[in-house]
């Protein structure tokens, strides 16, 4: 028996218009679509008229639906995997079911598309020949602080996803472990109301102290070169 393949399908990040021509043809040819969220894919999936059955895949059930999926799989179906938004197994759980894929010998590929990340160090304004993706901080500050630190002397422009509710700490946590660097807060991609602050941390902490954050962003902060490249032209205008 000829083995299925797991397809890891990018959706849209926001702008339901983003999604590949590719990506709708592998959703409405597999015969199982793992989902981190059943109801929003299921939107998705209605939105262009695709009936297809779905198994809630997610941060909670991971390890129990995990061997279901490979036994799928295993037994001749197709299974396309996909996030709430964006490419699958950034930053979500999708990357055990790769792993268990990969080590199982099934055939794994995947349909390339939005990003979050990608799109949000782009229209930062800040250098992208070298960055580094670091995902969600800690909650706490004693650990956020550590975790922002093992970047402390990197030149790369750094990346960080963080929640409406830990926005502002986040920010004046960098700021007292990098310094006062370059940076960018990007919220709402695709959509009506996209939004890119950009300012040194201090400026948009100032900023954001009168705004309310709704939903998730994130956050492009510049490596320890342009620390260093900012306090130089600030000595040049003194």
């Amino acid at each position: 028996m000829t083995a299925g393949t797991l397809y890891l399908v990018a959706t849209p990040i926001g702008n339901l218009g983003d999604i590949s021509l590719r990506a709708l043809e592998t959703l409405k040819s597999v015969d199982l679509v793992a989902s981190e969220d059943t109801r929003k894919t299921g939107f998705l999936l209605k939105h262009y008229e695709i009936k297809k059955p779905q198994v809630a895949f997610q941060a909670y059930n991971e390890h129990r639906v995990l061997p279901k999926i490979i036994d799928q799989l295993q037994a001749g179906k197709s299974v396309a995997l996909v996030t709430d938004a964006g490419t699958p197994a950034i930053s979500d759980p999708g990357f055990i079911l790769v792993r268990a894929a990969v080590e199982a010998g099934l055939p794994v590929t995947a349909i390339p598309g939005a990003a979050a990340l990608i799109m949000a160090v782009i229209l930062s304004g800040l250098p992208v020949h070298s960055f580094t993706y670091r995902g969600f901080p800690p909650r706490k500050s004693g650990a956020r602080r550590r975790f922002l630190a093992v970047d402390q002397h990197a030149p790369h422009t750094l990346i960080f996803y963080e929640s409406p509710y830990r926005l502002k700490a986040f920010l004046e946590d960098a700021l007292a472990v990098y310094g006062d660097r370059p940076a960018a807060i990007a919220n709402d991609l695709t959509k009506l109301y996209e939004t890119v602050d950009r300012g040194s941390l201090s400026e948009l902490i100032e900023r954001y102290a009168a705004i309310e954050p709704r939903g998730e962003y994130c956050v492009v902060i510049g490596g320890a070169g342009d620390a260093a490249q900012a306090e130089g032209e600030d000595d040049e205008h003194d």
